[in-house]
């Protein structure tokens, strides 16, 4: 890789062992198919990868070079949890996180920005960060033509599941928002939206509702062939890597077919 460049024996010991666990993701995701220079969003199970050296900075530095320095990386900040109908405030710079260790480190790094949006938010750092987090204010649903969940598709964009399985899957709700099925709106609610230095917005959002259904965006990998999904491991944790221009052409015709395929009734 260029940014690891090859090293002599002497020099490989002298590594400490956060730069040795760095190296490995990265040589892990590359071997997998992340693409150096490309757009990425990763949903991930910080366990899953095993005990790592340096914890969550760790595994961010290993996915920044493996993007290398024009790459984009991104992860959800969701906030759905702490944010709703008996709390409609957030504050983009002090609302955590709800999907684990990873995004909140991610999302309190030094450079990370955050898009305007009170339940699906997104953390990102690279070249293509700010292009796509911009206008995330401006949808009236949590992933629509602005958020970075539709922007991804059309920037040969990934999604890359660091050993959490496919159905933590929230792009596919950008999917859903185009086809409408049955289940997926409920009411508008009014948030307020905290800015930086003290300055203060509105939004009113149609939340997605869900009410007695489980999603099930795994059934992805029965739709999707070798190009649009790759598997593998990195370190510990097995992966999946999702193209997303395979992924919306498949959902779309699966969900045109039947609205009812990626969710199943909760009993």
């Amino acid at each position: 890789l260029p940014f690891f460049p090859s090293l002599s024996l002497s020099e490989e010991c002298q590594m400490n062992d956060e730069e040795k666990t760095q190296r490995q993701i990265a040589n892990d995701l590359t071997a997998l198919g992340v693409r150096e220079g490309g757009v990425l969003l990763v949903h991930a199970s910080l366990r899953s990868l095993g005990p790592v050296a340096g914890g969550a900075k760790t595994v961010v530095c290993g996915l920044l070079h493996a993007l290398g320095k024009n790459g984009t990386l991104l992860m959800p900040a969701l906030s759905y949890q702490s944010v709703g109908i008996s709390n409609p405030v957030f504050d983009l710079q002090k609302t955590p996180a709800c999907v684990g260790a990873l995004p909140e480190y991610f999302r309190t790094r030094p450079g990370s920005i955050r898009s305007i949006h009170p339940t699906h938010s997104v953390s990102g750092l690279g070249r293509e960060a700010g292009r796509l987090l911009a206008d995330h204010h401006l949808d009236t649903t949590p992933c629509g033509p602005h958020s970075p969940f539709y922007g991804l598709r059309g920037m040969r964009g990934q999604v890359l599941f660091l050993g959490c399985g496919m159905r933590p899957n929230t792009s596919m709700h950008a999917v859903e928002e185009i086809a409408e099925p049955p289940y997926l709106f409920g009411d508008p609610i009014d948030y307020r939206i905290f800015l930086a230095e003290g300055k203060e917005i509105k939004m009113r959002v149609i939340r997605h509702r869900f009410a007695g259904w489980r999603q099930r965006y795994d059934r992805l990998s029965l739709l999707l062939d070798a190009d649009g999904l790759k598997r593998g491991k990195v370190l510990e944790a097995t992966c999946d890597l999702v193209d997303c221009e395979s992924m919306w052409e498949q959902a779309l015709i699966a969900l045109k077919k039947d609205p009812f395929f990626f969710v199943e009734m909760i009993q």
